[in-house]
């Protein structure tokens, strides 16, 4: 039983969610966090919420990092790439924003990510 009702609908809304959807909604999540910070830059909290979601987002990126590289992945070899070469700058530019904070600097990879997640929230083109 679940004590508190937000895991028990975040546990039932993951249950219900496909892969894409699932995928869409955490990056929409790690986008979120990241755009929260860049908003409440002067928070006194700041250097926390921006490790926490820095955390969050390099924890995305690594689980993708680790699907790409399985060989039983599906997509063409060319996405793939293309999608991990993503993925490495993604990681570099967050460590670039651990060493040297700027709010600006959080732009493009909130970016990426809302822009992964509406891709992945449309609809493939029918064969």
């Amino acid at each position: 039983m679940y004590q508190n009702p937000v895991d028990a609908y975040t546990t039932m809304q993951k249950e219900s969610l496909s892969g894409r959807e699932l995928e869409a909604s955490v990056l929409s999540r790690a986008a979120l966090m990241l755009k929260q910070v860049q908003e409440n830059w002067d928070a006194s909290d700041r250097d926390a919420k921006l490790r926490e979601a820095i955390k969050f987002n390099q924890k995305v990126w690594s689980f993708f990092q680790a699907e790409l590289s399985s060989p039983e992945n599906p997509l063409p070899r060319n996405l793939k790439e293309d999608i991990l070469n993503l993925s490495l700058f993604v990681d570099n530019h967050l460590f670039n924003v651990l060493a040297f904070p700027d709010p600006e600097k959080l732009s493009i990879v909130i970016d990426i990510n809302f822009n992964i997640a509406t891709g992945l929230r449309t609809k493939p083109a029918e064969q």
